[in-house]
């Protein structure tokens, strides 16, 4: 019986959180804030327009949908740009050989941590996949600066992902949401009150009802 694709776009919300991506992709839980909606809207703006345009030597697919079996994941490319190049890969519909370059848009500005790079990282290897091609770099536009951020997919960041889909594999197999656990990012956290990290902590019942009711107050 084939494995059922996990989405690409989990990779980083699992990397961010494992309990936030776990309550997205196995129990079907959601919950928009300001952040997620500006978000949303970003992505929106990224794939409107044409789904292709050709500038010369420059061809950019949006909303380019990528799998890849050996990962178990699939989803969509914000951006692709095809660079002609006489060492690229042959595309339907299209002249000549291209270079693949994948553009990932977030709304926000770079993150100290690896999500957004983890992201791009997987799409690229997707692409690899599909093609038959080697993919060095990549880059997040990131809309709070107007700024790409160049990012090298190293071996190293490679294989984080394929580490990170083997764990959201054998959580999403056993229906496995993981504990709460508590940190600075859970104020910006669009499930928050779904999540309840505060339950993570050695709480009896009594005082987490008490520290609600105070909260609240």
């Amino acid at each position: 019986m084939p494995r059922e694709l996990l989405q690409l776009s989990g990779l980083q919300h699992f990397a961010y959180c494992p309990r936030q991506w776990a309550l997205i992709h196995i129990e079907q839980q959601w919950q928009e804030n300001e952040r997620t909606a500006d978000g949303r809207i970003f992505h929106g703006n990224a794939h409107d327009g044409a789904s292709h345009e050709l500038r010369g030597d420059l061809l950019i697919l949006r909303g380019l949908r990528v799998f890849s079996d050996r990962l178990g994941i699939s989803g969509t490319c914000d951006v692709v740009e095809f660079h002609r190049d006489a060492a690229g890969v042959t595309l339907p519909h299209f002249e000549g050989t291209w270079r693949p370059y994948p553009v990932e848009y977030k709304r926000g500005e770079p993150k100290e941590n690896n999500a957004d790079r983890l992201q791009l990282c997987a799409q690229a290897m997707c692409l690899e996949e599909m093609l038959l091609c080697d993919i060095p770099e990549g880059s997040l536009f990131y809309g709070e600066i107007r700024r790409r951020e160049v990012v090298s997919l190293d071996a190293a960041l490679r294989a984080e992902v394929e580490q990170l889909l083997d764990q959201m594999q054998k959580y999403y197999n056993a229906h496995h949401t993981p504990k709460a656990r508590q940190t600075k990012g859970c104020n910006a956290c669009s499930l928050r009150d779904l999540c309840l990290p505060k339950l993570g902590k050695n709480f009896d019942v009594s005082s987490y009802i008490k520290a609600r009711l105070e909260d609240n107050a």
